[in-house]
């Protein structure tokens, strides 16, 4: 009798300590603390772009659980757009989502990551090189060099975009000859070489600045970001494919010390939330900018390709572009160098395994306006 106490007290003793232990444990995880991050976008709250930057903290937050919250503000709630980066930098904001030709001021390479004709690649084969061809590590050391702390995500390739929108449509070269255009980051130097007048203004200015005649023609990005601008209601005239911009993809930027400060496993999270939001972005983009181009139309925007003429003077513009800041700045030629190695081995593949998509659209659509 005395052994079955023994062992029945011992059998109590175990249990109440295991019913202790899980009491504990409870707690521990109810009364964890979330972190917050605050993260300012580029772009108005209406933009598609924004949207974009939600979809992303919305991976993040879902699978971070309570961990991790990310909270984001649009353009100007804390600092104008173009100011992004050294707020992040400072610490001002925890992080931000924007593009990286915004920051061409800071150091003119930076803004080889979308702009110009990228030696024939496509936005996603610029998020390869920059992946995996070395761009990545190329951004870094230039950040570096500007002495930023910021960490940054490449993600989201975008669809080409248009030339842009004018009173009046263009047909040649001359034509664009002292228009006040509106651009950014290395289309700058490019227009401004094909004799435009150049004015670099943040994207919810454009409109107001076409409406009141401060400028004459101005692009901005896509079908779906064009039409909730207002770009339909103060010009009619759109001038689709250039090479401009027509490989650019988004960033996204965390201030690099609390992005340290976080456990791996939540950097983790980042790191996939934006691979994936990359794709989800590209996929929405199809969708979306698709139905609005269709709505356009139905506003009596008319749509023109722009005349070869004036992409081979973009090409001839670039070309003299490069060569002067190559030679004023070592990084830039640097960036250059990576992605011209890149390009030719991708691109040679890309072209030669491509199929013409258009022959099978026409086959079974015929050729629409």
């Amino acid at each position: 009798m005395t052994e079955k106490k023994t062992v029945t007290s011992r059998r109590g003793m175990l249990k109440g300590a295991a019913v202790a232990a899980g009491a504990m444990s409870v707690p521990m995880v109810a009364t964890a603390q979330t972190t917050t991050l605050r993260f300012q976008s580029t772009w108005p709250a209406k933009d598609i772009f924004h949207e974009y930057a939600q979809d992303f903290a919305k991976k993040v937050n879902d699978m971070a659980g309570n961990r991790l919250k990310i909270e984001v503000l649009p353009a100007g709630s804390v600092v104008p757009a173009f100011q992004l980066l050294d707020a992040v930098a400072k610490g001002t904001l925890d992080g931000g989502h924007g593009v990286v030709a915004y920051w061409y001021g800071k150091n003119s390479a930076l803004a080889l990551w979308g702009s110009g004709p990228g030696y024939g690649m496509d936005a996603n084969m610029v998020l390869a090189w920059h992946k995996y061809g070395g761009g990545k590590a190329l951004m870094e050391e230039i950040y570096k060099s500007l002495n930023l702390d910021v960490s940054s995500y490449l993600y989201g390739p975008m669809p080409t975009q248009p030339l842009g929108w004018f009173k009046k449509p263009v047909s040649k070269v001359a034509d664009m000859k002292g228009l006040k255009f509106r651009t950014v980051g290395l289309a700058v130097d490019v227009f401004t070489d094909m004799g435009v007048a150049v004015n670099p203004l943040p994207g919810g200015e454009i409109v107001p600045a076409l409406d009141r005649g401060l400028i004459d023609a101005a692009e901005f990005n896509n079908a779906s970001s064009d039409r909730v601008l207002g770009f339909a209601d103060v010009a009619k005239n759109c001038m689709l494919q250039s090479f401009h911009q027509c490989n650019e993809q988004f960033e996204i930027l965390f201030n690099k010390s609390k992005l340290n400060a976080l456990p791996a496993e939540l950097k983790s999270i980042i790191e996939y939330a934006a691979e994936a939001g990359s794709a989800d972005m590209s996929w929405k983009a199809i969708d979306r900018n698709s139905q609005d181009y269709q709505e356009l139309k139905k506003e009596g925007v008319r749509f023109y390709k722009t005349p070869d003429p004036i992409l081979r003077q973009q090409l001839a513009s670039w070309d003299k572009t490069i060569a002067k800041k190559s030679a004023e700045n070592p990084l830039f030629k640097k960036v250059l160098d990576s992605q011209k190695a890149f390009a030719q081995r991708a691109g040679q593949w890309h072209n030669d395994y491509t199929v013409d998509y258009k022959m099978a659209y026409n086959h079974y659509f015929g050729k629409k306006s």
